[in-house]
């Protein structure tokens, strides 16, 4: 993928687009690549991934039968948070991800992509912890971003413990008819 829809295409190494089982039920979607996943191509490969593949092991799916990807795919310089003109150069491509993946579940990871995915400025800590009926008929569940769990906070490590059950519990939840497709939009923020 070449992109230069944005500034962050100056600085990058690695276009960090996504990765994981295209017919996946289960999408989780992050902030930005950081200075690993930018080096190695792939969201998720530093300690951050780790806990990440702790969790989705937690839950009994492996690592490739889940598929990730960020709001942005291009690291912003020093690790710095996305930019309003960077999300919006990017959101096109994880919407259409979003599309062609078609999952059951969305996990946020975070304040940035939660905020775009719901179209909401309500933060993290209130929104973590619930199901919201979401676009294509998915349920989006946010919960925190690795990152928090490992800057010392242990309760942030239980509490997407408890998020990533949820999301196995709507993954058992019986499955609609295949034939039914779900016209909704997803919220005005994302949908631009």
């Amino acid at each position: 993928m070449v992109c230069t829809a944005c500034r962050l295409s100056e600085t990058r190494t690695n276009v960090v687009f996504g990765v994981g089982d295209p017919d996946a039920r289960l999408m989780l979607v992050g902030e930005a690549p950081g200075k690993n996943e930018d080096l190695q191509g792939e969201p998720f490969v530093g300690a951050a991934g780790q806990l990440l593949d702790e969790l989705l092991a937690g839950i009994g799916v492996a690592r490739s039968e889940a598929y990730i990807a960020n709001v942005i795919k291009c690291r912003p310089p020093g690790n710095r948070d996305p930019r309003p003109d960077e999300i919006e150069s990017c959101k096109g491509y994880l919407r259409e991800q979003i599309r062609m993946i078609h999952p059951a579940v969305v996990v946020t990871l975070g304040n940035f992509a939660t905020k775009l995915l719901l179209g909401t400025e309500t933060g993290i800590t209130r929104l973590r912890g619930r199901r919201f009926d979401w676009w294509l008929g998915a349920t989006l569940i946010p919960t925190f971003h690795p990152a928090a769990a490992l800057r010392g906070r242990p309760e942030v490590r239980e509490q997407m413990r408890e998020d990533f059950d949820l999301a196995r519990a709507v993954l058992d939840e019986p499955q609609p008819d295949e034939d039914f497709e779900v016209p909704v939009q997803p919220p005005l923020e994302f949908h631009g």
